[in-house]
């Protein structure tokens, strides 16, 4: 099966610690999108959203999906990685923190295949434009 990518560059008119904790945090991270997501296991090293945290995205009732980070690196990287359920396999999700000009740029990379033939581009159409509407919405709310 093809592998899908989704890179999306953003850049937001804040610190990069003001992005970094919205956009790491599960649940806010799921009010931006719009989408039902909640932490399920908390994170190590007093980072709740932090490595080895879980979070539960339910897009459509009675259909759930897991994510686990697996990269933490405050204010500069978040990986993770589907590690239960899911129409998708072999999914890595990276968000890339840094700063330019006194503003945050953000590249969120999304790699992943479909299990179900020919449904890939469906999938990757679903995923990207929420979070460009999302992250459009929210680099708005900092100007």
């Amino acid at each position: 099966m093809a592998t899908q990518y989704i890179d999306i560059t953003q850049i937001f008119n804040a610190p990069v610690e003001t992005v970094f904790s919205e956009l790491t945090d599960h649940e806010k991270f799921g009010k931006l999108l719009k989408a039902d997501i909640k932490r399920i296991v908390d994170g190590e090293g007093g980072y709740v959203n932090g490595l080895g945290s879980v979070r539960k995205i339910m897009p459509v009732p009675l259909v759930d999906f897991e994510e686990t980070v697996v990269t933490f690196e405050p204010n500069q990287l978040m990986e993770y990685v589907i590690s239960k359920g899911s129409p998708i396999k072999n999914h890595k999700g990276r968000m890339e923190f840094s700063e330019t000009e006194g503003n945050t740029r953000l590249r969120y990379t999304i790699e992943f295949e479909s299990k179900i033939p020919l449904t890939g581009f469906l999938l990757k159409s679903a995923i990207e434009m929420p979070i460009k509407k999302g992250f459009a919405s929210l680099a708005k709310s900092y100007l």
